[in-house]
């Protein structure tokens, strides 16, 4: 799978995530095509190399000849629907305008489809967000995990006059989102920034276990109080086997209301997303109730996509999570001939020297399909390969 990992250690917005995919290798010619597609104009795209703090990265400069033209809701839908882009960037780009468009109607108390786009439905916006779902759909990436980001204090003048940082839309955008604080008076996080994560990202948390195929960076337009570099690094590659020795991410949550005959399925789904152990154990709660403990074990950098199916498939309305060193024996699958045919097990390396394991799911179908017991196919197996 082509995966990447956006590493926001100085905020994002969205000219430095643009900068990030154009260094990573899209044609700025990609991009404006891709934006050809609009029924918009009044504007100039350059992408430009710079040095910052002695790491080259690249500045995407966007021109426009409005300023503040306020756009309702309706009117960037259509925009996007009526032109002739893919239509899975269609959806990834109101993915981001819907996210935006939430986080604007909790701000001012009001419904999404009555929100007028300021700053945000500004031409500028529209260009950023549309040119970040072309230069996906152009890298093919299938999984976006994005580092957590870095809150600032301090203050923003935008259309509705001085803002506290974050800005009040960035809050709302970054609900369920990891984050931090930083003693800097500059905003580090935009609203574009902060919408282009929360719909495009399948993750947050740390470096995924990858090969390393490209490495971008995105310059951002101000030097920082504190020196850091005001850039935005892409990391893409290949998803990659973890080692035997791993951290891992382990959820928990309590359920004394919730019936245990939707295990099964809740089970199958989190397997699904890529959870390393499922479990479910009995427990007695307060009030002497009898209830359930969900443990969910997996790599860290799955377990946002994990506790939302958690907190949607249950009725659990909370969750704990830490992070535990994990260390397993190495292991892979291979096929033996046995007198049924072959059969794939577990061939697993201990201290002891090699043994196989059986697989559940091809000894039941042997176990069927001959009307055997299941422990006797089992041990039959067992002993073929570890003599």
């Amino acid at each position: 799978m082509k995966i990447a990992y956006l590493d926001c250690f100085s905020g994002i917005s969205g000219d430095m995530f643009l900068g990030a995919l154009l260094d990573c290798g899209v044609p700025e010619q990609v991009l404006l095509d891709g934006l050809g597609c609009l029924e918009i104009s009044g504007f100039t795209l350059k992408a430009e190399k710079q040095a910052v703090s002695g790491i080259s990265a690249t500045k995407c400069l966007i021109s426009l000849e409005e300023q503040y033209h306020h756009r309702t809701w309706a009117t960037i839908q259509k925009i996007i629907n009526n032109s002739s882009l893919d239509k899975l960037i269609k959806e990834k780009a109101l993915a981001v305008f819907t996210a935006l468009a939430r986080a604007e109607a909790g701000v001012h108390g009001c419904k999404v489809n009555d929100v007028h786009f300021h700053e945000v439905g500004a031409l500028d916006a529209v260009i950023d967000i549309v040119g970040a779902a072309v230069a996906l759909d152009y890298l093919a990436i299938e999984q976006l995990t994005t580092s957590p980001l870095p809150l600032t204090r301090g203050w923003v003048e935008c259309a509705h006059g001085r803002l506290p940082l974050p800005a009040p839309a960035v809050c709302e955008l970054v609900r369920d989102i990891p984050v931090y604080g930083l003693e800097i008076d500059r905003e580090l996080v935009t609203p574009t920034g902060a919408a282009l994560v929360k719909a495009l990202s399948s993750s947050f948390g740390v470096f995924p276990p990858m090969t390393v195929d490209k490495v971008g960076y995105g310059a951002g337009s101000r030097q920082l109080p504190d020196n850091r570099p005001n850039l935005l690094r892409l990391v893409i590659g290949k998803s990659a086997e973890v080692s035997e020795t791993q951290e891992v991410e382990v959820i928990e949550t309590h359920l004394d209301d919730w019936s245990p005959e939707g295990f099964p399925h809740v089970s199958e789904l989190l397997f699904q997303a890529q959870a390393l152990d499922v479990v479910v154990i009995p427990i007695q709660m307060k009030k002497g109730r009898p209830g359930l403990l969900l443990r969910v074990i997996c790599e860290p950098h799955r377990s946002w996509e994990l506790q939302k199916i958690i907190l949607s498939q249950t009725t659990a309305i909370g969750l704990r999570y830490h992070r535990e060193k994990r260390w397993t024996l190495p292991r892979e699958i291979v096929v033996v001939p046995t007198r049924w045919g072959d059969v794939a097990v577990k061939k697993v390396l201990t201290p002891e020297g090699t043994l196989f394991y059986p697989e559940y799911e091809e000894c039941r179908k042997i176990a069927g399909k001959f009307n055997l017991p299941l422990k006797k196919i089992y041990n039959e197996i067992s002993c073929l390969k570890n003599k």
